[in-house]
């Protein structure tokens, strides 16, 4: 065996975490994009509105809310293979603490929110769900709250046990430990958007913030163990 095949055999065998992370960044913004595209600028409303105010304006916006769920949906897949291939990555790499498994079962359940949020999106896309008041409404809470709160909560958990467990092996830097830990703390803290509205400014904290920190840790996880003399 030649040293590059040595060296090949080291390594971990698997796709780039931080790949997978700028293809769950492109979709998700895709999703935001295709709602806003299609509807001269338009957001989807908040669950906070009135519902007298909202519900009509989204059902108006079926083939605005089909294309966003789709972006959405698609997201989730690379957002759990990212959890899967980092957890594996830090085992590979020597990691034996809880850490690698919390983060797996954060990355999982975070995906899962995700494509709950976009399957409800989906359903209220539809007229006949859109025009049945109560139907409706309750697509709209599902969707907030398992791509909002749900979300934010379970990614924490990825974010943390990423953190923690590279960080303090010097796997990544510390910088990423603390700006994980910062995110995550924002995450666990935004489930309290499910007892008080304004609970709710902590989303976008965890997830654009998140978005960055999946990406840096994506390509900074090594993908090889350094070498004992």
């Amino acid at each position: 065996m030649n040293h590059s095949n040595e060296y090949r055999s080291r390594q971990h065998p698997s796709p780039s975490p931080g790949a997978l992370a700028i293809v769950h960044t492109a979709l998700f913004a895709a999703s935001l994009a295709a709602f806003a595209a299609l509807t001269g600028g338009g957001h989807i409303p908040s669950p906070f509105a009135p519902a007298s105010e909202s519900l009509p304006y989204l059902a108006q916006q079926g083939t605005a809310l089909r294309w966003s769920a789709f972006f959405l949906f698609g997201s989730a897949v690379p957002l759990g293979l990212f959890a899967a291939t980092a957890a594996s990555r830090l085992r590979f790499l020597g990691v034996r603490a809880a850490g690698a498994t919390i983060a797996l079962f954060g990355g999982i359940a975070a995906s899962a929110a995700l494509a709950a949020s976009a399957l409800s999106l989906w359903a209220l896309s539809d007229p006949a769900v859109a025009q049945a008041a109560g139907t409706a409404r309750a697509m709209q809470l599902v969707s907030f709250a398992a791509g909002g709160p749900a979300f934010a909560a379970a990614f924490g958990l990825l974010v943390a046990g990423v953190s923690v467990s590279a960080g303090l092996t010097g796997l990544l830097p510390r910088w990423t430990l603390w700006f994980g830990l910062a995110i995550a703390a924002a995450g666990e803290l935004s489930s309290l958007s499910l007892l008080f509205a304004p609970a709710a400014l902590l989303l976008p904290l965890t997830r654009f913030p998140g978005l960055v920190w999946l990406i840096a840790a994506g390509f900074l996880l090594p993908r090889a163990a350094k070498e004992t003399p």
